[in-house]
């Protein structure tokens, strides 16, 4: 008898390691605990011992029916933890939940309907580097070191001839440099600039546009970006032209239109003026077309530059443009 009780406990600890689930372990329990458990029938033989013997196995039958019990406790309560925690976890009974959905920022949303414009217009659209040498980003486009039209486009400089480009006009350069004309395309991108306030920032976002081909007239640029304007802010916008000077187009001029956020009455956004200049724009100078080897006499073209940022101002009816950077979570969701 006392072999077999010892025999009992062994197996029956043996198995209680390798259960994992409340199923098996209620098996375990009405195989070895049970009314008809292998330990209730050895219980029951007991009067089969012989009478001197009966204290001591008596004494080490209680021993392992305690002993597989408190084993069988301890076993049931680790189980239940780990349920416990898992329905913590997940409530399978729960209704699903749909995560959130994340959308393009504003900015990236404006410049590809800019992009998408242009596009629709005949323009085709190409990238280049930010970091840029001083040759595409000044010298090319008639800014030659020392000018003075270079104080209106200071940098940030990486060397003497690496600077963080101001615009993205030196991919005019580029792409002139590479194929023949006729040339149109847009130039989107980040651009430097050490700037910032309520309406500018030390890196923004520009496109750049450039097309070159015989017969190119002012008129060309003025219809090219009334166009344009009228399609990103609709048909009654008002818009000007006024002259104004960039170093690598002549003649050139601004492009203003009404205050979107004052309807032309004045406000901090406009300076009080009912205007908002959201283009710089003008016929290419033959000394740039002279430094790609195109000749002057033969093609001209028309470029200009748009300001991402001050587009989605406008669309969005903000006033400040470090709204768009600050990375606000309530903010953007509402775009």
């Amino acid at each position: 008898m006392k072999n077999e009780l010892n025999k009992v406990k062994r197996k029956a600890l043996e198995e209680l390691t390798s259960i994992a689930e409340p199923l098996e372990l209620e098996l375990w329990r009405k195989r070895y605990l049970g009314r008809k458990g292998l330990l209730t029938l050895l219980f029951k033989r007991l009067a089969e011992v012989p009478k001197g013997e009966k204290p001591t196995i008596g004494k080490l039958a209680n021993k392992v029916k305690e002993d597989l019990t408190r084993e069988f406790q301890t076993v049931a309560n680790s189980l239940a933890a780990r349920k416990a925690e898992e329905e913590k976890v997940l409530d399978i009974t729960l209704p699903g939940r749909r995560p959130p959905r994340g959308h393009l920022h504003p900015i990236t949303r404006t410049n590809g309907e800019i992009c998408a414009i242009f596009s629709r217009l005949g323009f085709g659209v190409v990238e280049g580097p930010e970091v840029e040498l001083d040759y595409y980003n000044f010298e090319a486009l008639n800014m030659p070191k020392d000018h003075p039209a270079r104080d209106m486009q200071d940098t940030f400089y990486v060397s003497d001839n690496v600077v963080l480009r101001t615009h993205t006009s030196p991919m005019q350069i580029r792409v002139m440099e590479r194929q023949s004309t006729p040339v149109s395309i847009v130039a989107p991108g980040k651009v430097y600039r050490p700037d910032s306030d309520i309406s500018h920032t030390p890196m923004f976002h520009q496109i750049e546009g450039l097309l070159v081909d015989k017969g190119v007239s002012f008129g060309d640029l003025k219809g090219t970006l009334t166009t344009f304007v009228h399609l990103m802010f609709g048909r009654d916008t008002k818009l000007r032209f006024r002259p104004g000077f960039f170093p690598f187009t002549e003649p050139s001029a601004e492009v203003d239109i009404q205050c979107v956020i004052c309807k032309g009455e004045g406000c901090r956004t406009c300076s009080y003026t009912g205007w908002l200049e959201i283009l710089g724009s003008g016929m290419v100078d033959p000394e740039v077309f002279k430094i790609v080897g195109y000749d002057p006499e033969e093609i001209s073209g028309f470029a200009f530059g748009v300001g991402v940022e001050r587009i989605a101002m406008l669309k969005s009816g903000l006033d400040d443009i470090r709204l768009f950077f600050e990375n606000d979570i309530r903010f953007l969701k509402q775009f």
